[in-house]
Parts: structure tokens; C-alpha cells; sequence
């Protein structure tokens, strides 16, 4: 991730060893960065969590995933989500099921992320692709001519040297730890993963899982209450794009639009899961 080529993140002065954390002095970052932290902070500290948060984490899991199938075409009501056991191969149930394997792995893997995020990303595929697992394009990055089938994002798709190259550069990034605030570093992550699109299959899904991860490892979520990707599906598929489109260009005001874009969407999983707290303190839940 060096330079201003396309996805990559504007290139840091050279005499630092934390590139991540220079985008917190982006214009605007500092305000996002602060407003989720606020809301993060309300939400832990309501009543509700003292006692029952194993019920909000469950509920934002299932509300996540939900949002997450969504921006990937299967737009269900969540109480169709809720009620369904049988997801299929094919079509939308596919997709819905892949979504809430997605959320149900993400919590285990945090050991394994801060050790190989590489080996996390090609499990995340594996569990995404479920009954898929015996094509030999699962868990692995893509290779050259290969199809990606990722409907939703149509910017250009680098090649899979360019993939394996920007790969190993944010695993690097990772392994070598940041000062960056978990927002700015989730944003990171999610935005290279779609723009990369390194597998054949399930990018956006596999992007907003790693988002996840991100957001309870670092200590932001750790009881995985604030889904980010409710936020992300209430804001839009095409203001998703736009945002992307922006990191993409690799211009400062582009890559703090998309920043800003992932902090507004905690702040609405925050939300979310303020409104679940109050209908369980209210025993509407």
C-alpha cells in the first residue's frame, strides 16, 4: 500500500513506521473517531449491558449479518432472517447464510488474526462458501483470469499479482501494529479488501466480517454490540460505493470520506443495539 495507486492509502511521510496512523490527522477523521467512541461508550454503559449483554451481543450478531447480506443483494426483513433455518447454495439464501456463518466465526478468530490475518481472511472465505468448499477456488486468493463474482462493486479489478502483493503488504501493516484508533484501522481493512477483491467469491461479505473483527479486537466492540454493518446497509448501496470509490482514488479527501462513511455506520449499529437495550429493559424483547 504505498504510493497513490488505485485503493491504496495515501503514502505517509517516509520517516514514519506507523503509515495507518497518520490518516487520524486526516481532515475530519478526529471528529468521526470521537463521535463513535462517544456512542460506543453510551451503549456500554447502559443498564441493560450489565446484565443482559450476552442477549444484545446475539441480537447485533443476527442484526449484522442480516445488514451484511443486504449490501450483497439478499435484502430480507429481519424476521425472515430470524425465523429461517434452510439456507441453500443458490440465489439469496446462499448469500444470507454465508452472512450469518460470517458473524458466528468472526469472534473466534481474534487470536488468529493478531498472529495471521492472511490465514484469517482465507477461512472467513471458507466459511462464507460453506457447501462451495470443494471448488479449489475457496480460501485462497484468486489467480490470474480468474472470475470474481461481486455484483455490487464494479471499479476496476487489480490483477492477482497486484492482489497478492497489497495482501501482504496490510498483513504487514497489521502484524506490525498501529496507534491508529480502531475505526481508522477497520476502515483500512475493509476498504483494501474490497478493493482488492482477492477472492472469487463472497468479497463484500468476507470485507464487512474482517471490519468485525477489527472493531472487537481492538477493543473498541468487545462484546461485538455495535454492528457496523447495520450501519452500512441503512446508509445505502450506492453511498457505500460512492465511499469506496473515494478510498479507492487514494486522495486524502477520498480516503477520509470512507473513513467517515465506517465511522457513521458503528455509530448507526450503536443505535441499533440503544434501541434493542431499551425494548429488553421495557420487556418488549
Amino acid at each position: 500500500m504505498a504510493g497513490n495507486s488505485p485503493g491504496t492509502t495515501p503514502a505517509p511521510p517516509k520517516a514514519s513506521d506507523d503509515p495507518l496512523a497518520t490518516l487520524a490527522s486526516l481532515p475530519g477523521v478526529t471528529d468521526s473517531v470521537d463521535s463513535v467512541r462517544k456512542g460506543v461508550d453510551r451503549v456500554y454503559g447502559h443498564r441493560i449491558m450489565r446484565r443482559r449483554s450476552n442477549e444484545v451481543s446475539s441480537e447485533a450478531a443476527l442484526r449484522g449479518a442480516r445488514g451484511s447480506a443486504a449490501l450483497s443483494g439478499a435484502d430480507w426483513a429481519l424476521e425472515e432472517v430470524r425465523r429461517r433455518t434452510d439456507f441453500g447454495v443458490e440465489g439469496e439464501s446462499r448469500t444470507v447464510g454465508a452472512a450469518l456463518r460470517l458473524t458466528a466465526e468472526a469472534g473466534q478468530l481474534l487470536s488468529v488474526w493478531r498472529q495471521s490475518p492472511l490465514r484469517v481472511l482465507a477461512r472467513l472465505h471458507l466459511v462464507a462458501a460453506g457447501k462451495e468448499a470443494a471448488d479449489d477456488t475457496v480460501g485462497r486468493p484468486r489467480l490470474a483470469a480468474e472470475p470474481v463474482d461481486e455484483p455490487l462493486i464494479e471499479l476496476p479489478l487489480p490483477d492477482a499479482d497486484e492482489v497478492a502483493g497489497r495482501l501482504d503488504g496490510l498483513s504487514r501493516l497489521l502484524l506490525a501494529g498501529t496507534e491508529a484508533p480502531a475505526l481508522v484501522l477497520a476502515a483500512v481493512v475493509h476498504g483494501e479488501l474490497l478493493a482488492l477483491r482477492p477472492f472469487a467469491s463472497h468479497n463484500g461479505l468476507v470485507a464487512r466480517a474482517a471490519e468485525r473483527i477489527v472493531l472487537i479486537g481492538s477493543g473498541l466492540d468487545p462484546k461485538a454490540i455495535c454492528p457496523a454493518e447495520v450501519g452500512h446497509a441503512e446508509l445505502g448501496r450506492a453511498a457505500y460505493v460512492a465511499a469506496l470509490e473515494g478510498y479507492v482514488s487514494g486522495t486524502p479527501e477520498g480516503v477520509a470520506g470512507w473513513i467517515a462513511h465506517c465511522g457513521r455506520a458503528v455509530e448507526l449499529g450503536v443505535r441499533e443495539s440503544t434501541a434493542v437495550c431499551e425494548a429488553l429493559q421495557r420487556g418488549a424483547a
